[in-house]
């Protein structure tokens, strides 16, 4: 925490900028690409998502006043950059949202840098049939790890309300593969 505390110090102040933004950016891209990956489903777009938040952490940089942990701060900003990037993504095809999931889930197959087995791609699925906020939040407690306290603070939701969404989005996942488990033995 005074590790990052320090680095805010030096992004704001100026006099040091460049190379404290070089150092955040070292220490979060992998994380904040994979939260973002988990989101667009596609490494090229998560490649462009994440330019685009540390683009936005860059310049507000300024008005990052400490209320919460910088990561926090910037998983919030690329939260909200992958939606947007989704929401546009979708109206530029003119589909649905809902559309666009299904086709890259189907992209998934053909994506060089998707490892994924058979099971991972129906996870996926499952995963695109979830609402967008049970989506967020069992993205990020299952793969991402984080504490309810955390997530509250990135999604800005009561701990309560998260745990809930999260109980109910397992219960999805478990059913869609339950339902899709003849899929696995063929």
């Amino acid at each position: 925490m005074e590790k990052e505390q320090a680095l805010v110090v030096r992004l704001q102040n100026g006099s040091d900028s460049d190379a404290a933004f070089r150092e955040l950016v070292n220490t979060y891209k992998e994380r904040l690409y994979w939260h973002i990956r988990k989101m667009v489903l596609n490494h090229d777009d998560a490649d462009d998502v994440l330019q685009n938040t540390f683009v936005k952490v860059y310049r507000n940089i300024d008005s990052f006043q400490g209320n919460s942990a910088l990561y926090t701060w910037m998983y919030r900003i690329a939260t909200n950059e992958a939606l947007t990037f989704l929401k546009r993504k979708a109206k530029r095809n003119h589909i649905t949202s809902e559309e666009l999931k299904e086709k890259l889930i189907e992209g998934l197959t053909t994506d060089p840098y998707f490892e994924g087995e058979a099971i991972q791609i129906q996870l996926q699925k499952a995963i695109a049939q979830l609402p967008e906020k049970q989506q967020l939040v069992f993205n990020m407690k299952y793969f991402g790890d984080h504490t309810y306290e955390e997530l509250s603070e990135i999604l800005d939701t009561s701990v309560g309300g998260l745990k809930s969404s999260y109980h109910i989005a397992v219960k999805k996942v478990t059913a869609f593969i339950k339902e899709h488990e003849t899929f696995f033995k063929n």
